[in-house]
């Protein structure tokens, strides 16, 4: 039986602590493939507290290793944030991306939300499970993950599939859950719609045909797509995740001048998916949206992108822009091993959630079927707005949460093979 007074406890008393942690972190840029000098300062915060190894993969994601235990569980925070936006809406709120604010109990700055937080609570339930013994059979696996804004479950799929860690039996996503429990999210993908037409000079333009004109009439029937998508919802589990999506979020043209009728337009596309719709399904409804604007086969062309920037440390991974729903069902037993973890640090049932944005659950449960349980502190609400924030409350109470999970899910599971 777990001391629950016991693990808030000596959560409460590195508050100052994490605290510190959280404001160095905040005032490190690290956008995405520019991680190298946040990773630093966790590896120096992780040697600190006691892990029992830290080391950092080729990709340049780091890991915090506690236990030699059979069983592999792994929590997963991504530490690099998005970029700063317009610093027009930062003075507005009087504050700066890189200088951390702590105001009646709430630490401002860019990333604290989205989700440098985590990586905090988890770095100090790290030194907690330690001070307190509260090991059993299993090897915890601490990581800060790399270019999840750029490319969301890129790190966990280099990973997986080169081995990094031992395969674990589940992963905790700890993307800010407003201290629920998340149990999935929709899916995505990014696909280009290329029109071509035939350019001729702006003079005469009825020499030519449009590539712009052409993709408007695709764009219309993209907004219309996006209506009937209400259509694919049936079952309870696709409610629950909400609709499939798609917008334009970006387009562009080429032409020999200004003086000339453009030859080749192009639309960016985000595509979120519920469940049982996928790559193959989202595809053809694209083309099929061409078809319905008028043009011919050989007059447009749609395709799933590709993402292939390297990471900081100059590792290529290329993979294709396909991110693929999951949802843990409710009587799954790691569900059930959230659900009484909740129980014994907060004395209460959460709610099960899930987020509206996409995350490293994509590949983890997504593509290599690990279950993935999301819980973290801050709320999604805050992420990529210049108002980014965490109450200092939620990495205390995460922190507790984190330390208690891997000995309750080793009571509540059986091992998996």
């Amino acid at each position: 039986m777990l001391d629950q007074k016991a693990i808030l406890n000596q959560c409460k008393k590195y508050e100052k602590e994490m605290v510190n942690f959280m404001c160095e972190m905040i005032k490190i840029p690290s956008e995405s493939c520019q991680e190298k000098e946040v990773i630093q300062c966790i590896k120096k915060e992780m040697e600190k507290v006691g892990f029992d190894k830290v080391f950092i993969d080729k990709m340049g994601n780091i890991f915090g290793k506690i236990g030699n235990g059979k069983r592999i569980i792994a929590m997963d925070a991504h530490i690099d944030t998005v970029g700063v936006g317009s610093m027009t809406e930062w003075k507005k709120v009087k504050r700066e991306p890189f200088k951390p604010v702590v105001k009646n109990g709430i630490i401002y700055g860019r990333g604290a939300s989205d989700q440098e937080a985590a990586m905090i609570s988890m770095v100090y339930a790290g030194k907690v499970i330690k001070d307190l013994n509260l090991t059993d059979d299993y090897t915890l696996y601490i990581v800060g993950s790399v270019q999840e804004e750029d490319c969301d479950g890129l790190c966990w799929q280099y990973i997986l599939n080169e081995k990094v860690i031992p395969r674990p039996e589940c992963v905790l996503i700890t993307e800010p859950t407003n201290l629920d429990l998340y149990r999935g999210h929709r899916g995505r993908m990014e696909i280009g719609v290329t029109t071509f037409g035939k350019s001729c000079h702006g003079s005469a333009p009825e020499r030519g045909k449009n590539a712009v004109y052409m993709m408007a009439r695709v764009a219309l029937e993209i907004e219309k797509l996006n209506e009937r998508l209400k259509n694919n919802v049936k079952t309870a589990n696709q409610k629950f995740l909400g609709k499939g999506t798609v917008t334009i979020s970006h387009i562009s043209s080429k032409s020999p001048s200004l003086c000339a009728v453009t030859g080749e337009a192009y639309i960016h596309l985000d595509r979120r998916l519920t469940l049982g719709e996928t790559e193959k399904s989202a595809v053809a409804e694209i083309k099929d949206a061409c078809k319905r604007a008028g043009l011919k086969p050989n007059e447009f062309k749609v395709e799933v992108l590709t993402y292939d920037t390297p990471s900081y440390t100059g590792l290529k991974y290329p993979t294709k822009k396909y991110y693929p729903t999951w949802l843990l069902e409710e009587n799954h037993p790691l569900c059930k091993a959230g659900l009484e973890t909740y129980k014994t640090i907060f004395n209460k049932k959460p709610e099960l959630k899930k987020w509206v944005f996409s995350t490293n659950g994509v590949a983890i449960m997504g593509m290599h079927k690990v279950p993935c349980l999301g819980f973290g502190p801050a709320n999604e609400i805050h992420a990529h707005q210049v108002e980014d924030q965490v109450p200092i409350a939620h990495l205390v109470k995460a922190a507790a949460f984190y330390a208690a999970f891997p000995k309750v899910y080793c009571k509540t599971t059986k091992k998996t093979k």
